[in-house]
Formats: C-alpha cells, structure tokens, sequence
C-alpha cells in the first residue's frame, strides 16, 4: 500500500539580524561556557547579598551569651505553643502541638551545648 507523505513546509531561512554582532556573540557564548563549565570564573562578578540591618545581633556578644538568650526564646515560644495548643479546636492543636515538641526539642539541644561548655574559672 502506498502511502502519501507531505513534503515538509518550506521553512524560511533564519534571516540576518545586523544587531547580532560577532563580538556579542562572542561574549553571550563565553559567559554561558563560564556559568556550566568554570563557576568559579563568575564568582568574583556575582554581586554579594547585604544582609538586612533591620535585626542585628552584636558581634561583640560571646557565644555562651547567645545560647542562653537562644535558650530563654525557645522556651518562650514553647509554652506559647502549648498555651495556643490549648484552646484550638482538635485539627489545629496536633499542628501546635507538634510544634511546640519541635521547639522543646530544640530548647534541649541547645541546653545541651550550654551543659557541656566549661565555665571559666
């Protein structure tokens, strides 16, 4: 059986655009070869992020200083979760719930490393 197959369309050749400059090109195909190829080439140019100055903590704060602050917030938000925990109604006091044992488990590790720092004598 004999079956009739279309030519395919004429399809236009891709016309010149005098804006494609060879050196752009050039350019374009280098960065694109630089981002896959060598990322470290482009690292140097890629604008660093600013932190944002709206919260700041104190570089001059020691470490212990931060853990126990740390430690107080978690056990803040903790019996906030609980108490919320309290008077919802059943679907949203499982998520509270699990909530507030993600963030006494959170309060325990960070106990944990307060623990085992040695106090200056």
């Amino acid at each position: 059986m004999f079956k009739v197959t279309p030519n395919p369309p004429d399809a236009d050749p891709i016309p010149y655009d005098p804006t494609l400059e060879p050196q752009k090109i050039k350019e374009a195909t280098d960065r694109a070869i630089n981002f896959y190829l060598n990322p470290g080439s482009l690292k140097l140019s890629i604008p660093s992020r600013k932190s944002s100055k709206i919260f700041l903590v104190d570089p001059s704060v020691d470490e212990e200083t931060l853990l126990v602050e740390a430690c107080e917030s978690l056990a803040a938000a903790s019996d906030m979760a609980r108490d919320i925990g309290d008077v919802v109604d059943h679907s949203q006091r499982r998520a509270m719930l699990m909530l507030h044992q993600v963030i006494m488990l959170s309060e325990l590790m960070v106990n944990r490393i307060l623990d085992s720092r040695r106090l200056p004598n």
